[in-house]
């Protein structure tokens, strides 16, 4: 009871973050403020782009645990393999013109859109639990950028750049390194635990 009551406090947390930017926008800065307490401390040392790197190695990493303890992995894989087993007989029965046979492939679609809704429900839940911890991490450093609109870090090929500017739209350097970072620190951890290997 206690652990259903703390889940469904956490997932509303979770949804709270991730839709409160839009309908409270001063949000970023409270947050921001808060975490700068925290984290500050940690990382006053660093140039702006290395404390990026640690949280985007940090947001990696605990991404990928979360994803290994709150997903059913083997659902996901029996799902998977199903529906490539029903799309790949649903082809041969449309080349050989089989009425019966594609009907009977329609039936088997519509029993597995329930284990579809499963796997929706298993893929929405972590990233819940994840943005609890990122959309903090993402309005502080948001804020420390804000703070420090002259810093910069050298890119390959791009060569200097300021961490402020946009790359493109409206996505800064930044996020574009902070994802450059978390990227392969998320792929090695999830090798390493076995995460989502289907």
């Amino acid at each position: 009871m206690i652990n259903k009551t703390i889940n469904k406090l956490i997932m509303f947390l979770g949804i709270f973050l991730m839709f409160g930017i839009i309908m409270f926008p001063n949000m970023r800065g409270i947050i921001g403020n808060i975490m700068d307490m925290l984290l500050k401390p940690l990382l006053g040392g660093l140039p702006i782009h290395m404390i990026i790197f640690v949280l985007a190695a940090f947001t990696g990493l605990y991404a990928s645990l979360i994803q290994k303890y709150t997903m059913d992995w083997s659902l996901m894989r029996r799902v998977q393999e199903k529906s490539k087993l029903i799309q790949k007989e649903m082809r041969q029965a449309q080349l050989s013109n089989n009425a019966q046979k594609i009907k009977k492939l329609e039936g088997q679609y519509q029993e597995m859109m329930g284990d579809q809704m499963e796997m929706f429900k298993q893929q929405f839940k972590p990233m819940l639990y994840i943005s609890i911890i990122s959309i903090p991490i993402f309005y502080w450093v948001y804020l420390l950028i804000s703070q420090n609109p002259n810093a910069t870090m050298m890119f390959p090929f791009w060569g200097e750049q300021n961490l402020n500017a946009k790359v493109f739209w409206q996505f800064q350097y930044w996020l574009f390194w902070y994802f450059l970072c978390s990227i392969p620190v998320s792929q090695m951890t999830r090798k390493a635990l076995n995460v989502g290997g289907m």
